[in-house]
């Protein structure tokens, strides 16, 4: 479907794009029966006759309406116009964490706050067994006061259950379009997990990933994995860490730990599940400045004041005055009563 701005779908009226990729074309438009602005999304003309591509447009509406949570974008309905299907879905405004990334890294506190939101969402999903398998920036709203808005399942994917059979809403996420498409990969190579780079069947671990990417970048300004080309950017994801001195030295400890363990890239020894990050994400983590760090080796026992140390030999002293005098005094006793 072509979608000029200030074209009519119904009772909505297209004001101007808002993004473009190879699952969907997205439009401001006005909801004129409600009076309200909404975003619409449609299929790329390449596919809007395709009967695979259709259905697969129609489980996302279903997908996205089964996650009702105020950290995902909400849907208002699938619609149709002159032949062709769109869905109706909530407009944030306020921009992507990819704008604000534009702008340089975030300070500790805001990373945090805005990546507990991202998990609030993506738990939500995983909950429903479906897979994000596209997180990044780019897909993560923030509303005019900073709230988290996880936006775009149109490359999910869900494990059997509230809908069926496992459905996969894309064949593979590295094979490429056909026709006027071709070199379109399907998902972001930079947040893509080396087995979703292979092509291989994901799961809830690819979200985990992903999760680790994004929150790397939050802190540094810059991607985990980069390259000059796709290629290059999934040959870095597969062989190749991230500069891990990139992270800010104000950034705790265990944050470092918790972005490693995400981005293992043997997705066995990852942080299987995203309750784990939750919990290690609670784990004392502090958003205050740090304390000094402590100069005594590991093991040892701590440096205590000068006082501190003498206290334990006073002590000492004091029972063996007290001990030994009573025996002096009790013998004295003894002998004073007996004659020698």
């Amino acid at each position: 479907m072509q979608i000029q701005s200030g074209s009519r779908l119904g009772p909505y009226q297209v004001e101007s794009p808002l993004g473009a990729g190879g699952m969907g074309e997205v439009y401001r438009a006005r909801d004129t029966r409600l009076n309200r602005n909404v975003a619409i999304k449609s299929l790329p003309a390449t596919f809007a006759h395709d009967p695979e591509r259709v259905a697969r447009f129609k489980r996302e509406a279903q997908l996205v309406a089964a996650l009702n949570h105020p950290h995902i974008a909400g849907i208002y309905g699938l619609e149709e116009f002159d032949g062709s299907q769109f869905l109706v879905l909530e407009l944030v405004e306020g921009g992507t964490l990819a704008d604000r990334l534009a702008r340089g890294p975030l300070e500790f506190p805001e990373a945090l706050r805005i990546a507990k939101e991202v998990i609030d969402a993506l738990e939500a999903a995983h909950d429903k067994g479906i897979v994000h398998r596209d997180l990044k920036p780019g897909n993560i709203a923030l509303t005019a006061d900073g709230q988290v808005k996880v936006l775009d399942f149109g490359l999910a994917r869900f494990e059997a259950g509230e809908f069926g059979s496992s459905i996969e809403l894309t064949n593979s996420p590295t094979l490429a379009f056909a026709g006027t498409q071709a070199g379109v990969i399907l998902g972001t190579a930079a947040y893509m997990s080396p087995e979703q780079a292979k092509g291989r069947t994901v799961d809830k671990r690819s979200d985990v990933w992903a999760f680790g990417c994004v929150f790397f970048e939050m802190l540094t300004g810059r991607k985990a994995f980069e390259g000059e080309d796709v290629s290059d950017t999934l040959a870095s994801i597969l062989r190749a860490e991230p500069d891990w001195t990139a992270l800010p030295p104000s950034v705790p400890p265990a944050v470092r730990t918790l972005i490693k363990r995400c981005l293992d890239k043997d997705r066995r020894s990852r942080i299987p599940d995203l309750s784990v990050v939750r919990f290690m994400m609670t784990d004392g983590w502090s958003t205050e400045p740090q304390a000094a760090v402590s100069t005594t080796p590991v093991g040892a026992a701590p440096v205590q004041p000068r006082a501190g140390r003498l206290l334990p030999w006073l002590v000492c002293a004091a029972l063996v005055l007290l001990l030994g005098g009573g025996g002096w005094y009790g013998r004295g006793r003894w002998y004073g009563r007996r004659p020698l």
